[in-house]
């Protein structure tokens, strides 16, 4: 189906690559997977990024700018440190799940886009709900499905598999015979 995915673990535990293949294995896989780091990218731009702007909007908007989610219609937007999005871009993703709507910074106009949302976050989202860092409904809205994937110092059987899975691929990379 296409309901929400909250990914959760440590970073480096692969969060990122379990999306991918969520995307992948879905009915979406044709069309964009879009990734979005949400700790990476200063407040300020963040809506923008997500939701486009209309020329002249703010200071540098020299231009209309399609958002990650106009960009993605029919496919995946992948909102990767979702716990560290601030809580006044929380309310408008939300609104955004809600109603399927969204306008661009600076726009009045009411834009749709069909996108499946995936998130995943390190942080522990219900400490942040209690500390009042991250809206309760948009957790809900978010957790339909919840995977957590356990950092590595507890699957070390992975360890193996993963060594030879990159050994081929730098050695194919290399143009040498798998060592």
């Amino acid at each position: 189906g296409d309901a929400p995915v909250l990914i959760t673990g440590e970073s480096g535990a692969g969060k990122e690559i379990v999306a991918g293949a969520i995307h992948k294995f879905s009915k979406r896989s044709g069309s964009e997977f879009v990734a979005i780091n949400c700790a990476a990218i200063p407040e300020n731009l963040l809506e923008s990024e997500l939701f486009g702007h209309e020329k002249g909007s703010f200071t540098g908007a020299h231009s209309l700018r399609k958002g990650r989610f106009e960009q993605c219609d029919g496919g995946t937007l992948f909102l990767d440190e979702i716990g560290d999005m601030p809580i006044h871009t929380q309310s408008k993703i939300l609104r955004t799940l809600q109603s399927g709507e969204f306008s661009r910074v600076g726009g009045n106009e009411n834009l749709t886009a069909d996108v499946r949302i995936l998130a995943a976050t390190n942080k522990d989202l219900r400490k942040e709900i209690q500390e009042s860092k991250f809206r309760e409904d948009l957790f809900h809205r978010l957790a339909v499905i919840i995977i957590h994937v356990p950092s590595l110092n507890d699957r070390v059987d992975d360890i193996p598999l993963l060594a030879n899975h990159f050994i081929k691929l730098i050695c194919a990379d290399q143009g040498v015979p798998t060592k």
